[in-house]
């Protein structure tokens, strides 16, 4: 577990953070992953939970297969969005991919701003979108792909 001077630290998620992590996506996503989403990544990709105390405040989940990677969900509670806790969240996903990643790339609903600028900020690039890829409440919803550079950022050397 990584402890920071805040009082918040961050582990490796396991299957006893299933409850926890569906109130949370509940909470944020319109269309929230499922029990069984959450359990695959818990099982076969890399995860962590972000903890203010003992209590789950947010969650990450990343695949990497070879030089690529890809960022599959991220979430803080409401209670705590704006306060930097997504930037902490994806910055440590960003430094352990560092030396070994390419690219990492993810979608965004496009009407998602708050996520936009949160990616924007960290340096990501749109690269592409893709028509009507999100369920949304008025039908279908674009999805803006975006990657990461580790390459043209000075990170990494392959």
């Amino acid at each position: 577990m990584s402890e920071m001077d805040t009082g918040f630290s961050i582990r490796k998620t396991t299957r006893d953070d299933l409850p926890t992590l569906l109130k949370i996506e509940s909470e944020v996503s319109p269309f929230p992953w499922s029990a069984r989403q959450f359990g695959e990544s818990i099982d076969d990709h890399d995860g962590c939970v972000l903890l203010k105390g003992k209590r789950v405040i947010g969650y990450l989940f990343y695949q990497q297969v070879l030089d690529q990677a890809e960022l599959l969900n991220i979430a803080v509670r409401p209670s705590f969005q704006g306060e930097g806790l997504g930037s902490l969240l994806l910055n440590m996903c960003m430094d352990t991919l560092r030396d070994t990643t390419v690219q990492l790339h993810l979608e965004v609903r496009a009407s998602n701003f708050t996520a936009i600028g949160l990616y924007l900020r960290a340096g990501f690039k749109q690269i592409g979108q893709r028509r009507a890829y999100y369920r949304s409440e008025m039908g279908r919803e674009d999805a803006l792909l975006m990657a990461y550079n580790f390459l043209e950022n000075g990170a990494v050397s392959v």
